[in-house]
């Protein structure tokens, strides 16, 4: 996934979901910083992403433009959306 193409998914969850707000957890994260990020980074076609201030639109943005969706199916990416439990740091 291309910087392009998560920008593109930013938009289309939170249009969706009806939020302004996206975090993007996981290996599509890297992208933020790095728009121009090697090939390396862009094997993932999908972004795991949920909004802290309706943590249950996730599943909305799962189920429309989830794996499988027709977004998919047009575009080749995808969203995840998952809840905030989903990336949990070790203590320390």
């Amino acid at each position: 996934m291309t910087r392009a193409q998560l920008e593109h998914v930013i938009r289309a969850a939170g249009t969706i979901s009806d939020i302004e707000d996206v975090v993007v957890i996981g290996s599509q994260s890297t992208l933020g910083g790095f728009p121009d990020a090697p090939a390396e980074l862009l094997i993932s076609q999908e972004a795991d992403m949920l909004s802290l201030d309706h943590p249950k639109r996730s599943e909305l943005i799962d189920s429309t433009i989830g794996e499988g969706s027709p977004f998919q199916k047009t575009f080749g990416y995808c969203s995840h959306g998952v809840a905030l439990t989903t990336a949990v740091l070790s203590k320390g």
